[in-house]
């Protein structure tokens, strides 16, 4: 029997038996006000104080992310509206990954109105919206931990040099049931593989309802499918700018596991759940834009590609090893950069072939762009992007060449032909990746020196933990050999 057949009938059998168990009773679906609220770039303090009036919202949630990427929020009742939006709302630092200390734990949030949405559940008199804000010391100065303001500072630096870039996710997730206490388990709804369309079943509806969600908060979603894993599945949204896709990333995630719990499902983005099954991604489509024009199209050039975008793969290619600890930073990270998954593993670029690390899409003009392979949904979403953008301009300011593009499968290749093609490979653990980002000056600069010290110790941190343990595949392996 082939082994994707066995792999159906193992996982049909197991559904018989268990299933009735996992699937909760009742289960509660998102209820959509099917009210969406214009966007509010550019609105004022006073035209959202008369907007959340208008759409009856009661709470508002400041919203911002830890150094490892963890959501957090202050949320806020009617009352504190005007306070919330005037930049006056404190909290406790010290209790935050990665912030501050005890000692001077005061922390304020400041408002990005531009970001403000409602969210469309809940009781229609009785609404939340949310503001992803920026986070200020209690002296009023910018917090250089704060996540969102390191994207800030590259953004900045790219402008200088003339550029904005544009950016895309493809950010992959895992759907699991839920045993009747609430506890995740690992047991999926389906069979089905890469695009399959299959009967209608409690991943597909989430899918659906998560989209819906989506849209009404301003997202324009381009594509929902099943992913090549059972129980895995992508919803691809637009093009925008950098801190605009960060910021819209955070709140995919938030999304997509709410509306997953309220199928009675477990959204997860852990990059590997699933021994001998495809990894979640985050391939990153990046672009810079100059003047309103694509700055990696160039129509007289070899392949139409400009020599700004060969610099930027060159940067990209030259730091990726460094800056892996970023974009994949958990232990379960490096179970997904593994051969023969799709994941990419080696340094090198491409046209089409997807076992590089970065692949150029056929689409020119405006839409050409470069796709970076490696980055794994757990990873904070302004770091990953702030790095890979910092890499791409230390390309272009230094003119980094890089090596020929690779259009054959490099697993395939000899010896001798990843010589020629001077192809390194990604870092094999958490442990060489640190070892990896603590020796680039470029991304300790580019971090800040409280970020880079704190990341670095959470990582470490994690990575002591995971090899001081003893796990399952030890003790069968060795305990009745040795």
């Amino acid at each position: 029997m082939p082994t994707r057949t066995r792999e159906k009938v193992a996982l049909d059998e197991r559904r018989k038996s268990t299933t009735t168990e996992l699937v909760p009773r009742h289960r509660v679906r998102p209820q959509p006000t099917g009210v969406r609220v214009p966007r509010t770039t550019g609105a004022t303090r006073k035209d959202l104080l008369e907007l959340m009036k208008t759409e009856s919202v009661r709470f508002l949630r400041l919203q911002f992310t830890d150094i490892t990427g963890a959501i957090k929020n202050v949320e806020v009742p009617e009352s504190q509206f005007d306070k919330a939006l005037a930049g006056d709302i404190m909290f406790d630092g010290s209790s935050i990954e990665g912030f501050v200390r005890i000692e001077e734990s005061d922390m304020i949030l400041r408002p990005d109105t531009s970001t403000f949405a409602i969210f469309p559940w809940g009781d229609q008199d009785n609404r939340v919206a949310r503001l992803i804000c920026d986070v200020y010391t209690s002296d009023e100065k910018t917090f250089e931990g704060d996540p969102r303001r390191v994207l800030k500072r590259q953004i900045d630096a790219a402008a200088a040099m003339g550029y904005q870039m544009m950016a895309g996710v493809e950010a992959e997730f895992f759907l699991f049931h839920r045993s009747p206490d609430g506890t995740p388990t690992r047991l999926t709804h389906d069979a089905g593989g890469y695009f399959d369309l299959m009967p209608v079943d409690l991943g597909e509806i989430a899918r659906r309802d998560i989209v819906n969600v989506l849209e009404m908060m301003h997202f324009e979603v381009e594509a929902g499918h099943h992913e090549v894993a059972p129980g895995q599945h992508e919803i691809d949204f637009g093009y925008e700018d950098a801190l605009t896709t960060a910021d819209q990333l955070a709140t995919f995630k938030f999304v997509v596991r709410n509306v997953a719990m309220q199928h009675g499902l477990h959204a997860t983005f852990m990059p590997k759940p699933i021994f001998g099954q495809n990894g979640s991604g985050m391939h990153t489509h990046q672009s810079l834009f100059r003047d309103g024009q694509n700055a990696f199209f160039e129509p007289n050039a070899p392949d139409q590609i400009s020599k700004v975008m060969r610099w930027y793969v060159g940067g990209l290619l030259s730091h990726a090893r460094s800056f892996c600890a970023v974009t994949n930073p958990l232990v379960n990270s490096y179970k997904r950069l593994v051969p023969g998954y799709e994941a990419p593993v080696n340094v090198a670029w491409s046209h089409q072939n997807r076992s590089p690390l970065i692949r150029i899409p056929a689409r020119r003009g405006k839409g050409t762009r470069l796709e970076l392979r490696m980055p794994d949904p757990a990873a904070n979403p302004y770091l990953a992007l702030a790095v890979q953008l910092a890499a791409g301009l230390d390309g272009i300011r230094n003119r980094i060449v890089p090596p020929e593009p690779v259009d054959k499968n490099i697993f395939t290749l000899s010896v001798r032909d990843r010589r020629k093609y001077k192809i390194q490979e990604l870092p094999r653990d958490l442990g060489e990746a640190l070892d990896l980002l603590k020796r680039s000056r470029l991304l300790r600069d580019v971090l800040g020196e409280h970020v880079f010290e704190h990341l670095v110790a959470a990582g470490e941190q994690e990575w002591h933990e995971y090899i001081a343990q003893v796990h399952d595949w030890e003790i069968e392996r060795y305990l009745a050999v040795h």
